[in-house]
């Protein structure tokens, strides 16, 4: 603030902090950057963020130390600051939260930081082995909030008093827990049902452990026993879907991937999020069926570290360093259990041990999980320590509400210029889903204090998602899902002006109640046009094509005049002689996904002819390619329709190995798609394209269609902050809505 600010030495300050400043140890920053100034005043937390008094000779060094000297956790989006009426002597101190219209927010959970650790272990510190151990640089956050202003009698830590000797070290400035709210020892915190030392016995002998943690249950086992992955399988019902693994440390990675460093930098940040590696197979084959990458996390919360402790001490191994299996306890794919008498009676025969604690989950919530593409991360799921951080808008816009779609759901609400995409909630194909849907939305509004203006939905009239909307007796705005997808990666990096859009996705309903799925648009506004299109593809029995990617390959057969080889090449298939006939009738749907088209290649080159899982075929598929090739004559544009069908023809010729295909399927699809891109930019003018959808989490298409267009001369923009999958859907849903209100008048406030 420079020599203006020297004018304000002397007088009474009075500033107010906005952002992620609640829980992070902010106030008692202030206090010990007051006390180093010799400044009197105090600090509180309000509904709007955390205001400060101060008053005294120094005020312009305090000023200008303020957003430099910052706890870790803390996010400073804006301070004001205005002269007011000065008062008498007065030490400096934290005071009680003012009440009021919440505007603030609360930081995402933490892993456990170093000097906690380090304390951790020491025998002659009060939390030695305290597996609830945390400070103001780490612990849970938004999982135990109830709602704004963070305080403790608002969190799930309400119920424990403090003992002496940690509201001592509560009340001490000169402690790293000053006014940690969660602050809690073995004396007054909560208690674990089993010590680490039981639950490393019990992986060590080959079972299966259920363990509450942060945002949720976790069933963990041995990752090494091919046996007891199996059995795991065989009881949350999960056939081939990939587990991840839990590693003790980053030394312990080399020994089963091959990371480079952007990906272990990424994996010990501190969301901890779960990172895809290129996989060394040395673990239970079980664990990701026919993937090349493995998902591996460092430990979490200090139980974790407490487990591998015991793991290494006393089940020391001759095959290499401890790796877990961790994954979600949700059986069936219902939403991630929280509760203990829930988890007690959804985990009955599913986990051998059952360890809980009397700590409440008040936010539910999923490890995040996250790849490298083209040296930056790339989200597939955005959930724990990540949540609740907002995305930046360009501009403020109004209170709105968007409800997402039906798979890998998240909802979006937006206030003044920030956008809050919740966690991963999941699929709402369920009736427990569905209740988590509906009471995120609650828990949104409510710790946000918005009230919407509107809700905005997808297109289609049958989903979840959409009933929702409609029951809400609020103004609904529908959007068309691609135009979604593209508009939220718009909206996550300021796109105002025009832009192309290339959506690569496996479903959704067109604005002409067709089945679209890889397109090509103009993005302008709050509209959107359609400039091209995959060439339409028959899917053979509908909606169980997209299980069964053998249809889509037959169809692509009938489709080159091949029809007849149908029966023999399908030949395990029950309904493939009926197959033919079936395509020769009028009224197969049609579809432009290009999810299916990855479903045609896999079943053509034999290498998934039935999913156990959404995206399975595409992701064996890309495992196959040691290096994309191009087949420079296996496309079409033609009026804006890309057709693949020369690299078809290929890929279902008999003698084709299915590494060639996969090679030659990924490197001649980025390329059709950079000369589709390329076209629509000499014809528009426009250079800045979008690429988003499902599709774009294959990082091998990712990477070469972004380096094809740099390499045209476009700026292409990936999707940062939130994943390409319908995971981004709800953020793109409400920047078309509020750019359709501002067409109203109907502008946003700060």
């Amino acid at each position: 603030m420079g020599g203006e600010a020297n004018l304000l030495d002397g007088r009474r300050l009075r500033l107010h902090v906005r952002g992620a400043v609640q829980g992070v140890g902010f106030r008692p920053y202030v206090y010990g950057l007051a006390t180093r100034y010799r400044l009197g005043g105090f600090v509180a937390n309000d509904s709007g963020g955390v205001v400060i008094e101060v008053q005294g000779e120094r005020t312009s060094d305090f000023l200008a130390a303020l957003p430099l000297e910052k706890p870790p956790l803390a996010r400073i989006d804006a301070i004001s600051v205005q002269p007011v009426g000065a008062v008498a002597s007065e030490a400096f101190c934290i005071r009680t939260s003012e009440q009021g219209r919440v505007s603030t927010r609360i930081v995402a959970d933490a892993a456990t930081c170093a000097e906690c650790l380090r304390e951790l272990f020491d025998p002659a510190n009060r939390f030695y082995r305290y597996p609830f151990i945390n400070c103001t640089h780490c612990g849970p956050r938004y999982t135990i909030a109830e709602r704004l202003p963070y305080d403790r009698s608002r969190t799930a830590m309400k119920s424990f008093a403090m003992c002496e000797a940690c509201a001592a070290e509560y009340a001490d400035s000169n402690s790293r827990r000053f006014h940690a709210e969660a602050i809690a020892c073995p004396r007054c915190g909560p208690r674990l049902s089993h010590a680490a030392e039981d639950i490393a016995a019990a992986i060590a002998a080959g079972k299966i452990v259920a363990i509450k943690g942060l945002g949720g249950y976790q069933l963990v086992c041995d990752a090494r026993d091919e046996a007891v992955v199996r059995l795991l399988r065989q009881r949350k019902q999960r056939d081939r879907k990939p587990f991840a693994v839990m590693v003790g440390s980053t030394d312990a990675v080399a020994g089963i991937a091959d990371a480079e460093a952007a990906e272990l930098a990424l994996l010990e940040t501190l969301p901890r999020p779960i990172v895809l590696m290129r996989s060394r197979h040395r673990l239970a084959p079980a664990i990701a069926p026919d993937l090349s990458r493995l998902g591996i996390m460092l430990p979490v919360a200090p139980l974790h570290h407490l487990i591998f402790e015991a793991l290494e001490s006393a089940h020391r191994r001759t095959d290499g360093s401890w790796a877990i299996v961790a994954t979600s306890a949700n059986p069936g794919g219902e939403p991630l259990v929280i509760d203990n008498r829930e988890a007690e009676l959804r985990l009955d025969g599913i986990a051998d041990l059952v360890v809980s604690h009397d700590r409440d989950i008040v936010t539910r919530s999923d490890d995040s999980v996250a790849m490298v593409v083209a040296g930056r991360t790339q989200f597939i799921r955005r959930a724990r320590g990540y949540v609740p951080e907002p995305v930046r808008l360009a501009r403020p816009v109004p209170p709105i509400l968007s409800v997402g779609g039906a798979l890998k759901s998240t909802v979006t609400v937006t206030r003044g210029n920030e956008a809050f995409v919740s966690q991963h909630i999941g699929d709402l194909d369920t009736a427990e889903g569905v209740r988590f849907f509906e009471e995120t939305i609650g828990h949104l509004l409510s710790t946000l204090d918005v009230e919407p203006l509107v809700v905005v939905h997808d297109l289609h009239p049958n989903m979840a998602s959409t009933r929702f909307a409609e029951a809400s007796g609020r103004r609904l705005i529908a959007v068309q899902h691609h135009h979604a997808h593209a508009a939220s990666v718009m909206a996550e990096h300021g796109v105002v002006a025009p832009a192309l859009a290339l959506v690569l996705d496996g479903f959704g309903q067109g604005s002409d109640g067709g089945v679209w799925g890889g397109e090509l648009l103009l993005c302008e506004g709050a509209q959107f046009r359609r400039l091209g299109h995959l060439a339409p593809m028959k899917m053979p029995g509908g909606d169980r094509a997209a299980r069964e990617p053998w249809r889509m390959a037959a169809s692509v057969l009938h489709g080159l005049q091949h029809g007849d080889a149908i029966a023999t090449r399908f030949a395990t298939q029950p309904q493939a002689v009926r197959l033919c006939a079936m395509l020769d009738q009028p009224g197969v749907p049609l579809t432009t996904s290009a999810g299916r088209l990855f479903d045609a290649a896999a079943g053509l080159l034999g290498v998934c002819p039935v999913q156990g899982y959404e995206g399975e075929a595409a992701m064996k598929l890309e495992a196959l390619v040691r290096m994309p090739r191009i087949m420079h004559d296996g496309w079409t544009v033609t009026r804006g329709v890309l057709s693949l069908l020369p690299l078809l023809s290929r890929l279902a010729a008999k003698d084709i190995d299915p590494v060639e295909g996969a090679e030659l399927f990924h490197g001649t699809f980025a390329a059709a798609c950079v000369d589709w891109i390329v076209r629509a930019a000499r014809e528009t003018g426009i250079t800045t394209v979008t690429l988003s959808g499902g599709c774009f989490l294959n990082a091998i298409l990712a990477e070469e269609v972004g380096r094809g267009c740099v390499a045209a001369g476009l700026n292409p923009l990936l999707p940062r902050q939130l994943p390409p999958n319908d995971g981004g859907l709800s953020l793109g849903q409400a920047w078309i809505a509020a750019l359709q209100l501002e067409q109203h008048g109907l502008e946003g406030t700060a």
